[in-house]
């Protein structure tokens, strides 16, 4: 078995979850502090998940373990494009989710 799902077998937090709280810390306005805070998720973890999303998707961390703020990276088109296509192969995958989800509990209430 590989660390990564030893890590994930282990995890208490499912798949789905750790994917939508860091699409919130990265479309949000909000601090992650407060984002994990309001999720009752460990702050650490929280960031330790986004950063873990941003190293898969070749998106540029800032030094000292913060993040990288958009106006202080500048990504050239072909970066912006890979980052935007693993971006939507992700909302595609979650909105994939949300119908099947969706038509469960559909046929759950009638």
């Amino acid at each position: 078995m590989s660390k990564d799902k030893k890590k994930m077998k282990n995890s208490k937090y499912t798949r789905e979850f750790r994917d939508s709280s860091v699409q919130l810390v990265m479309n949000s306005n909000e601090s992650t502090a407060k984002i994990a805070k309001d999720l009752d998720v460990n702050e650490k973890t929280l960031y330790n998940w986004v950063r873990e999303y941003k190293k898969a998707n070749n998106i540029p961390i800032a030094a000292r373990g913060g993040f990288a703020n958009s106006s202080t990276v500048k990504e050239t088109a072909e970066e912006e494009n890979k980052r935007l296509r693993a971006e939507n192969k992700l909302l595609k995958q979650e909105r994939d989710i949300l119908k099947k989800a969706t038509a469960y509990f559909a046929k759950e209430t009638l």
